[in-house]
């Protein structure tokens, strides 16, 4: 199928309600390059951006809230905390400088190698803001900077826990970060899989051609060079190049039969996150859920009461366990009542479940499991024990299968630990999109910026192909 987490489904027992069942939640992708260059709006992938963004219930009926309006957001913090406020402003003035003369530019072009990259940002106060910031843990920032417990539970869980995990250091510029950027959550009206048909559109009318239900079998590699594709139907397709974007276990070890020994070891070592994959619970519903303080959030998060639940979040992912849940999701359809029949609506909650369970096995867990999520968010939303007309829900193991370079689930394909980011990922000499052998390039998420729906790994890659093709004036532009 095309757009592989960009998929909007429906399930045959009830037709018309449409379900984004992977990728919902995007970030300023209507902002970026790409996005203009391909003309994707004119193609049919638009984008809103709701005002009420992100909303953390609590039990006691307070929320914790972002807004497309700072001071608002500001104003939300300071009813838990004035000095978290005062704190949230000062790190956002401070960050956006660094986002747009450091970090964005960053984001939409190849990576440098790591030792001249801190050399250059020395020069700048920028730069050793970030240097400084960059050291810490998420954890260990939203720990010196923020009192309030509920006030760091919402940033490490926005800003943090659905990224990275939040006890690695090297990312506690990731919460100024977010702060800073004016973009929030957005979603693509008529469904994520729009943006998907956009871009198909995009790479017809240029005269590409895409193979669907065409699976590949090697890459093929004469006289030391890839020469292009073999399928499993037996069709070779040949090419000056091959791009891929799958993990580097499947492209260096399941499709190329001869690698060298340094390269395979690389490969093999390629680590993924624990705290990565996802299990999902879709409603479909005869009203939206109603929540008893505030009217139409569109990300909501709930069972999140305490920052130190994350402790204990990773302690169950180590031991295969379901920890108490704490889930986000949304209403698409009141934004967007196209996803539904007239008067219809469909919902989602997200959860971090670990790939494999200490006892069991998902097939079996999974809809008791759903079963306690939906228990869980009628107690937010009281309505739902009679507006739900039906549910369905995909684990850790669903996402593997269907989308198969998420391995363990790993929705961000590849950990940022190990080394595993920017001019070393997905490994040293590989790390600018060009593989070590000639004519093979990288363009997945396993590759600089990193996961998530950006687009970025794809465009950077295509500033380095074009570049090698002698077409570099078709390259990068910020």
């Amino acid at each position: 199928m095309i757009g592989g987490g960009l998929a909007t489904v429906e399930d045959p027992r009830w037709p018309g309600y449409r379900h984004n069942i992977h990728s919902f939640f995007h970030r300023a992708l209507d902002q970026l390059p790409w996005y203009r260059e391909l003309e994707l709006e004119r193609r049919g992938a638009r984008y809103v951006e709701p005002e009420l963004n992100v909303a953390l219930l609590l039990k006691s009926g307070d929320a914790l809230c972002w807004w497309t309006d700072f001071d608002r957001t500001a104003e939300s913090f300071a009813q838990f905390s004035a000095r978290d406020a005062a704190t949230l402003k000062r790190w956002r003035d401070a960050f956006v400088p660094i986002l747009e003369k450091i970090l964005g530019p960053e984001a939409r072009r190849p990576p440098i190698d790591a030792d001249v990259r801190k050399k250059t940002l020395e020069r700048t106060a920028e730069g050793r803001l970030l240097l400084e910031t960059s050291a810490l843990s998420p954890l260990e920032f939203v720990e010196r900077e923020f009192e309030h417990p509920v006030v760091r539970a919402g940033l490490l869980f926005f800003n943090g826990l659905r990224e990275v995990d939040l006890r690695l250091r090297g990312f506690g510029h990731h919460i100024p970060a977010l702060l800073a950027s004016p973009a929030k959550a957005q979603m693509c009206l008529g469904g994520a899989a729009r943006l998907a048909d956009a871009l198909a559109a995009a790479v017809r009318e240029s005269g590409g051609e895409i193979r669907t239900a065409c699976e590949p079998k090697r890459i093929v590699v004469e006289r030391g060079r890839v020469v292009g594709v073999e399928t499993t139907e037996g069709e070779l397709i040949r090419a000056r190049f091959v791009a891929s974007s799958l993990n580097p276990q499947q492209t260096f070890i399941d499709l190329l039969e001869s690698v060298p020994a340094e390269v395979r070891a690389k490969a093999e070592k390629f680590e993924y996150n624990l705290l990565a994959p996802l299990f999902a619970l879709n409603l479909v519903l005869k009203a939206p859920p109603r929540y008893r303080t505030l009217d139409k959030p569109f990300m909501v998060i709930l069972g999140l009461e305490r920052y130190e639940q994350f402790n204990e979040i990773v302690r169950y992912h180590e031991a295969g366990r379901i920890p108490p849940t704490v889930m986000w999701g949304a209403c698409p359809t009141l934004f967007d009542p196209s996803q539904a029949p007239a008067g219809g609506h469909t919902a989602f909650m997200w959860e971090k479940l670990p790939y494999r369970l200490q006892s069991g096995h998902w097939d079996q867990a999974r809809d008791a499991h759903a079963g306690q999520m939906l228990e869980l968010w009628t107690q937010y939303a009281p309505n739902l024990a009679d507006d739900t007309i039906g549910w369905f829900a995909r684990t850790p193991l669903d996402t593997e299968r269907s989308l198969p370079n998420m391995r363990y689930g790993d929705l961000l394909v590849g950990s940022f630990a190990n080394g595993q980011v920017g001019y070393d990922r997905p490994f040293r000499g590989a790390g600018q999109y060009r593989a070590p052998i000639e004519g093979l390039y990288l363009c997945g998420s396993s590759s600089h910026p990193g996961g998530n729906v950006t687009g970025l790994p794809g465009y950077n890659a295509a500033q380095v192909l074009l570049a090698d093709l002698g077409l570099a004036e078709f390259g990068p532009r910020h």
